[in-house]
């Protein structure tokens, strides 16, 4: 793994889109007018049956209702304060000229009504504000006595008893301890305040629009104002029996429209998934979590839904109220730590963001640790999004199980998506990559990091949108199609996976609501020393299963054949890259990250059992034992293993890279650095990797790692190639090593296509190479002695690996049923005639399969175009030996014939 660049991203102290600007109050009127316009246009007004059903009810309530008020008042009196009460504006005419922010006489009193001792409260109209018996709490309180201002007590004998159905009203105004936390955004259950509640007297509505001017509330061929009880609260008590179906005309400076109040649906999330999130066990976390469009009790909208346990509240803001999220306060879901909203009317392509108060009481607006989609960086708004593509990889998906990864072909060309044809989306990539990967003979792409990534310097291993594809390529249906089209042509698609750590950035994770989330809580534990990143709290349930359910997410929803975890060593040593005093051992006093070796392990076994035929693989750069061992097989460390299927084999990288990089005359003194991968090739599952990684930063390309001139460095490089293809475990070959590409790599520009135009002088020379890979695939995959037994020692023999004075090596590799592949390198640039080397007695003659040093491929064209014979004497070993005559520079493969 490549040190990261520390910069992620732009700063994120300001907005990059002026959409998140919070505009001047007038223009914040408009605005909010405008929005909840455009989201009325979205759900039509409908009356449903069951408001048409209430309509009679209700109009007969109401009759009802007056006469039973006429009834009380005449038998108890008025004084002037009760006639005054008593004569306020009917409920059916609107509240129009009450300003936003006035407060009205009758909010001063906390009881609501300025009645006069020992008198009857009158029952209210739905614009009036009676008091509460005492010692009653108002709805969504917690616990504390906020009980409303009660009449002064009236002697038994003054008042006349009541019909028997007759219920003494309370206030519907919001009291001022709700009001007080639904402005700073610290409410924890909306809901239970705002809405329609059944109360004594009738059903209380209660709105919090702010800016608006006026709110009234329709339900069947009912119209009733709400009293405007200023800071954007409206409030009516109506004299039904139950709660009606209702809708919300809020009018606006110069607007009115008609909306579903989304104060008035059920939680959109149920026991059970509570419960796994609770537990840490929910294994399709984004089905819950995140913003999903709905239909909810018969309504369309978008249930928004996040983790935040530290939040005093959490808002709702987006470009659907101009990212001011007052008038949108989620609700907690208990001891979850997640609150949730359903907000009518907003569907897929809005953008919003999470406005959360955290435990000092100081804001931060977040974008979705759960979005699935986002803006284009360096924007950050998540944004509301569903799939309707419809896959056409059945066919792939059945079969991709058939065989373990381990035990079939597996070859692979690493991709970096924006870079390999820059400016392309995904689905112009979905035209050309596919045949290209095809064309050349690679069983997989590896894609580098995908998921969305704030600075493309990063190369996107730094990631902020763990679930979703970066949209600088396109949308997530885009990615799919791609995806989709590489299965198509039958190509197998991996993607690095980065669980290991995240940045820094304020709009993200970092401390998300207000305190230490997603990073551990220790300073020395979160803090990544290498790349100024944050490390995930391994340990913390909920944070397990962010992850885990990540690894399924784009195994299942995208359909992707593998994950590659990357730096996966510096997650399992608590002292990775720390000075001693800068770690603390664990409970055993050890070095290793319990918390984390238990995430892998968990992560493993629930994408085998879920997804089969999919195949995980660690880079992993130490002598870890058991990285692809079964975690329920303790090896001698006494851990169970780690449960991939591969790993990276940093240590024969890095070898035989240091071996091909040095003169041939020195070769001979380093020659244990080509065989020294055998003594632990079966140990574990191994890739070998040429990654981007190894041509950046320095490095130099591939080719240009070699010594000596053009011819030479290229003769190097096949010969490497030819090695590298036969030697037990799979193959990855980064984009642009196929053809020889000189430069180091750039994500700025991406390979070097000019290299093949024909009228470029030299392009034979990097024609040769790439058709020497297409050929070193085919002949790869038709051949199971190169890959069946890769993971056994039954499918290897070293015929020679001790002619250091020669640089020349040659194995046999076997496949199943017993039929050999001799392979020869030789590594020094001089011609070798009649090499004997020792091969078995039960081959009656070889064919030349491969031979790099073939005149297609640019080499001096040194082959054998006829049939080798055995010679029945014996040689390294073996009963019988051939003669060969070995190419300078070359590796050499050789078939039964």
């Amino acid at each position: 793994m490549t040190p990261r660049p520390e910069s992620s991203g732009p700063s994120p102290e300001q907005p990059a889109d002026r959409r998140h600007t919070e505009p001047p109050a007038p223009a914040r009127k408009k605005a909010a007018a405008a929005a909840e316009k455009s989201a009325a246009r979205k759900t039509p007004a409908k009356k449903t049956a069951a408001a048409a059903k209430t309509a009679a009810t209700a109009k007969a309530t109401v009759q009802k209702a007056a006469a039973k008020k006429t009834a009380v008042t005449k038998a108890a009196g008025k004084s002037p304060a009760a006639k005054d009460a008593a004569g306020k504006t009917p409920a059916t005419q609107p509240a129009t000229d009450k300003k936003p922010g006035r407060t009205p006489a009758a909010r001063r009193t906390r009881g609501g009504d300025a009645t006069t001792p020992g008198e009857p409260a009158a029952v209210p109209t739905a614009s009036a504000a009676p008091t509460a018996p005492a010692g009653r709490k108002a709805a969504g309180t917690r616990g504390r006595d906020t009980s409303r201002t009660a009449a002064a007590p009236v002697p038994e004998e003054a008042v006349p008893p009541a019909p028997p159905e007759a219920e003494i009203a309370v206030s519907p105004a919001v009291d001022a301890g709700d009001r007080e936390r639904l402005l700073h955004g610290t409410h924890h259950a909306p809901h239970s305040v705002l809405g329609a509640h059944p109360v004594p007297g009738g059903v209380a509505f209660r709105a919090f629009r702010p800016y608006a001017r006026a709110v009234t509330v329709e339900s069947g061929g009912v119209t009733v104002a709400l009293h405007d009880d200023g800071d954007g609260f409206f409030s009516g008590l109506l004299p039904l029996r139950e709660v009606p179906a209702y809708r919300l005309r809020v009018a606006y400076e110069g607007t009115e429209l008609e909306t579903e109040d989304a104060y008035r649906f059920l939680p959109t999330l149920g026991e059970l998934d509570l419960h796994l999130l609770g537990e840490g066990r929910h294994e399709q976390l984004w089905t819950v979590l995140g913003a999903h469009p709905m239909t909810q009790q018969g309504v369309s909208g978008t249930r928004f839904s996040v983790w935040a346990p530290n939040a005093l509240g959490v808002r709702v803001a987006g470009s659907f109220n101009f990212w001011d999220g007052t008038g949108f306060p989620m609700r907690s879901l208990g001891s979850s730590g997640v609150w949730e909203l359903f907000v009518p009317g907003i569907g897929e392509g809005e953008l919003y963001k999470f406005e959360i108060t955290r435990p000092d009481g100081s804001k931060t607006l977040r974008a979705d640790p759960m979005a699935r989609r986002t803006e284009v960086p360096p924007a950050t708004s998540s944004i509301v999004t569903s799939s309707r593509y419809e896959w056409g990889d059945a066919e792939w998906l059945e079969r991709r199980a058939e065989v373990p990864a381990h035990r079939a072909p597996f070859s692979v060309y690493e991709v970096h998506l924006p870079s390999w044809r820059p400016g392309l989306t995904y689905r112009q990539l979905a035209e050309q990559l596919p045949a290209y990967v095809k064309d050349l003979g690679f069983t997989h792409v590896e894609l580098m990091p995908v998921a969305e990534h704030p600075f493309g310097g990063s190369w996107g291993y730094q990631v902020t949108g763990f679930y979703a594809p970066t949209a600088r390529l396109g949308a997530p249906d885009d990615f799919k199609y791609l995806v989709d089209a590489l299965h198509r042509a039958g190509i197998g698609v991996i993607m690095d996976w980065v669980p290991a750590h995240f940045p820094r950035d304020e709009w993200a994770l970092a401390e998300f609501d207000g305190r230490p989330l997603y990073e551990h809580a220790d300073p020395l534990r979160a803090a990544h020393p290498d790349w100024g990143t944050l490390e995930f709290d391994f340990g913390r349930r909920e944070v397990r299963n962010f992850l885990v359910a990540n690894a399924l997410y784009w195994c299942e929803e995208f359909h992707i054949d593998g994950l590659r975890v990357d730096a996966v060593a510096s997650m399992l040593y608590l002292d990775y890259s720390r000075e001693p005093g800068q770690w603390t051992p664990n409970e055993h006093g050890g070095r290793e990250n319990l918390d984390a070796v238990a995430f892998l392990q968990e992560m493993n076994a629930t994408v085998y059992r879920r997804v089969p035929g999919v195949v995980t693989i660690a880079e992993e750069s130490t002598a870890w034992d058991g990285v692809t061992r079964a975690t329920h097989h303790r090896g001698p460390s006494g851990f169970g293993g780690l449960g991939f299927g591969l790993k990276w084999n940093m240590g024969w990288m890095h070898d035989s890279l240091e071996y091909m990089s040095r003169e041939p005359v020195h070769r001979a003194y380093h020659h244990g650095e080509m065989t020294f991968s055998m003594v632990y090739a079966y140990s574990e599952n191994y890739v070998l990797p040429i990654s981007h990684d190894e041509v950046v930063h320095g490095k130099r390309s591939l080719v240009s790692k070699m010594p000596g001139d053009w011819w030479r460095q290229r003769a190097d490089l096949r010969a490497y190639l030819g090695f590298m293809w036969a030697h037990p475990g799979k193959q990855l070959l980064f984009m642009g090593q196929e053809f020889a590409q000189g430069a180091e790599w750039s994500e700025a520009h991406g390979p070097d296509w000019w290299l093949l135009d024909p009228h470029y002088g030299a392009e034979a020379d990097h024609r040769g190479v790439r058709d020497l890979v297409r050929d070193l695939n085919t002949v790869y995959r038709a051949t199971p002695a190169l890959w069946q037994y890769d993971t056994e020692p039954a499918g290897f023999r070293w015929v020679t690996g001790d002619a250091a004075d020669d640089n020349v090596l040659a194995f046999l590799r076997y496949d199943a049923d017993g039929s050999p592949l001799l392979a020869v390198s030789h590594f020094a640039p001089v011609v070798r005639h009649d090499y004997r080397i020792g091969v078995p007695d039960d081959v009656p003659a070889w064919h030349e399969a491969l031979n790099t040093d073939a005149a297609r491929y640019g080499g001096g064209d040194v082959t054998h175009p006829d049939p080798v014979k055995p010679e029945p004497q014996g040689w390294h070993g073996l009963p019988a030996s051939i003669r060969l005559t070995l190419p300078p520079l070359s590796t050499v493969w050789l078939r039964p014939a």
